[in-house]
């Protein structure tokens, strides 16, 4: 078994084979239980693009699971006219340039530091920095005054908290899970608040009121920006270096240059999918794939396994046009936060590839999460000396965390 399966398989041991055998059943299958299951890139793109027939707002959807905790306009839950007009309002946001100097501002100092525990031997949790610098990202954007290692690994486990409360078969959470949400959700978004009421358009949260939006808009927006644009980053970079490591790819794209990072990150992506499933709810009578559908049913999009059907990874293979980034979403819907994600990515995976070549040191899978990660992987930098506590054969083995 391949360390991609593996890690699936310890995050979701029964739903995980439930959506591979459900990929057997043809590119669209009726699951009694779960909904419709979409297993094909094309049929995923239509119901993504469209939103008259396939809903965020419905029963069963993500708006049914999100919206007790994050309110009400959050883009994650809306449709329609609404969703269009708050869209339009963030679409200058995270652009390219603002999340390229964002994230080189926020990292500077965490990728120096890792860069010099790797050019001095040491082995480096991966799964811990990256968790720390996700995080120091995300405190950034909600405006967050504490910025020490520890703060931000509290910051990190805190949404983790959350998003574990879902599963792959979750469709709504239960009060008490609603009230611990809250419980850390709340405090996030008086610190937005305060962001928010400063108006410095140099932070994420006075960019909002210029842009428009309300307090209780940024608020939301602050608290679904910290939902999801932590995990996809902190579990990626791990799973990155794993993949390249493992396909004998590392060296190359490591001397290579930043369009070949950037294929990687791409196919890391693809075969990570950092989002396993989508739902829709839907809201007219319509057909998918062959398979009829009708006001109320639930739509899971299974995008793994519309990734997965492409092959095993490959940065020199092109992704069709149908599979281009589809684990970010498509059409209206598709990630805002996109530009910030790749921009952190692309530069803690050049940071960690600088010191290559590298070594696994150790690795393991972890368990009790939404999205397969690792626990830990460590690597350590074959180019240099070991620590003399190595030499001497009395180091532990365990890696050093964080990014400092």
């Amino acid at each position: 078994m391949n360390w991609e399966s593996r890690l699936y398989l310890t995050a979701h041991p029964v739903a995980y084979p439930l959506l591979r055998a459900a990929a057997r059943g043809g590119p669209c299958v009726r699951v009694p239980g779960v909904g419709v299951v979409v297993n094909d890139a094309s049929l995923a793109r239509g119901v993504l693009m469209d939103g008259d027939a396939f809903r965020k707002d419905g029963p069963g959807s993500p708006g049914e699971l999100w919206t007790p905790v994050l309110g009400p306009s959050v883009l994650l839950n809306m449709e329609g006219d609404a969703h269009l007009a708050l869209r339009r309002r963030l679409a200058g946001l995270f652009t390219p340039s603002y999340s390229a100097e964002l994230s080189a501002r926020v990292l500077a100092g965490p990728l120096d530091r890792l860069a010099r525990r790797l050019t001095r031997g040491a082995a480096v949790d991966l799964v811990d920095a990256s968790r720390v610098m996700a995080a120091a990202v995300i405190g950034e954007v909600i405006g967050l005054e504490t910025r020490t290692e520890d703060a931000y690994r509290d910051l990190f486990e805190q949404g983790e908290r959350i998003v574990s409360m879902v599963s792959l078969r979750t469709r709504g959470l239960s009060r008490s899970q609603v009230a611990r949400a809250r419980a850390v959700l709340d405090p996030l978004g008086d610190i937005a608040a305060r962001s928010y009421a400063a108006g410095d358009e140099k932070t994420v949260m006075g960019r909002m009121r210029a842009l428009g939006l309300s307090v209780d808009e940024a608020r939301g927006a602050a608290g679904a920006f910290f939902l999801t644009g932590t995990e996809t980053v902190a579990t990626l970079l791990p799973r990155l270096v794993a993949l390249l490591a493992d396909s004998g790819q590392l060296a190359r794209v490591a001397a290579g240059p930043d369009a070949l990072l950037t294929r990687a990150v791409d196919e890391a992506m693809r075969v990570a999918t950092p989002t396993p499933v989508m739902l829709r709810s839907v809201h007219r009578r319509t057909r998918v794939g062959g398979v009829e559908v009708r006001p109320g049913d639930r739509v899971l999009i299974a995008t793994h396994n519309c990734c997965r059907a492409h092959g095993p990874f490959d940065p020199d293979r092109p992704h069709p046009p149908e599979l281009r980034r589809l684990w970010f979403g498509a059409g209206p819907h598709f990630c805002i936060g996109y530009p910030l994600a790749m921009a952190e990515i692309r530069l803690m995976a050049r940071a960690v590839l600088s010191a290559a070549p590298l070594t696994i040191t150790r690795r393991k899978a972890a368990r009790h999460v939404l999205i397969p990660t690792y626990e830990v992987l460590a690597v350590r930098s074959q180019a240099a000396p070991l620590p003399a506590a190595a030499r001497l054969g009395s180091e532990d083995g365990r890696p050093e965390r964080g990014a400092a």
